[in-house]
């Protein structure tokens, strides 16, 4: 009875001569095509880890930069903040002080104006009590000394009150 599991003597010779040449044409140009081709392939992997790995690295460094730039835009914005700041304080403490140079100058020219003002009216008021009082005294000694004798008796008791010089 003819087993199929066991081979017969010529089949197993050419089957074996058959997997020889197919294993040496397969090791003589299959094999080599085939580790190139997977060598190909795990050098392009090994390509493409080490670009994400660049990737990765250049992203952490964008990322660095971004941050310190932020960091110096805000260092800037404060910096920038503080100077608006002194500077409006110096332009309110200016102006205060000019306002108050200009308030004092106008106050001490009405102090003048007001010194002026009121000298002027006691020498008119002096010069008017000066004229009353002349004009007062010459009616008083014309109605008192309506004749010369009384008028030069006047003149003489008044010569002789005056000091010598």
């Amino acid at each position: 009875m003819p087993s199929f599991l066991t081979p017969e003597p010529g089949l197993l010779l050419w089957m074996l001569v058959a997997f020889l040449v197919v294993f040496i044409l397969l090791a003589k140009y299959g094999f080599p095509i085939i580790t190139g081709m997977v060598e190909k392939r795990k050098q392009f992997i090994d390509e493409s880890l080490a670009s994400a790995r660049e990737a990765n690295e250049k992203l952490a460094n964008i990322k660095a930069e971004c941050h310190t730039l932020l960091q110096e835009a805000q260092a800037r914005q404060s910096q920038i903040l503080k100077e608006a700041t002194l500077t409006s304080n110096q332009i309110v403490a200016e102006s205060k002080e000019k306002a108050q140079e200009e308030a004092a100058r106008i106050i001490q020219d009405a102090r003048r104006q007001i010194q002026a003002e009121t000298e002027r009216a006691q020498r008119d008021i002096r010069a008017q009590v000066a004229d009353l009082s002349i004009q007062i005294a010459g009616k008083i000694l014309a109605r008192e000394m309506q004749n010369d004798e009384e008028q030069n008796r006047w003149i003489d008791q008044v010569l002789s009150q005056i000091p010598n010089s």
